[in-house]
């Protein structure tokens, strides 16, 4: 028997139950960009990680917003409807989930897109440099 086979593997239906709830917590790169790709972006993407990092290098279309500037104050900008994605530097980054525990206690609805500025990066996607026209920075 295999290290792989040793657990036993859950039943399908429990597997099709966890991985359904990952979907609500979660998006990745691929579907934010081709969201973007065909003007269908009905989320408003945050780039959470420190201005100078934004200013190096960001996602287009992304607005700065460190989590510890998420204010109900600064949140009140977006209709209270808005769903917020999340981004960092990579899966080695809590500031996403920091990010959406602080959107949560706010009352935000929140997806975090798992693989940051790393995962947008190896999908070979482009990236902005400074702030862009229409962007505010946090």
């Amino acid at each position: 028997m295999s290290l792989v086979s040793e657990i036993p593997c859950a039943s399908p239906q429990d597997i099709a139950r966890r991985y359904s709830e990952r979907l609500v917590y979660e998006t990745d790169c691929w579907d934010v960009h081709d969201a973007m790709l065909h003007d269908k972006q009905d989320f408003v993407l945050l780039d959470v990680r420190g201005p100078k990092l934004y200013e190096a290098d960001h996602v287009p279309g992304a607005i700065n917003l460190p989590h510890g500037k998420m204010t109900s104050t600064k949140m009140q900008e977006w209709p209270e409807d808005t769903l917020f994605v999340v981004y960092c530097a990579g899966p080695h980054c809590n500031g996403t989930d920091r990010a959406a525990v602080r959107l949560g206690k706010l009352g935000r609805k929140v997806k975090v897109m798992i693989g940051g500025m790393t995962g947008w990066s190896d999908e070979g996607f482009t990236y902005a440099q400074g702030p862009q026209p229409g962007e505010v920075t946090g």
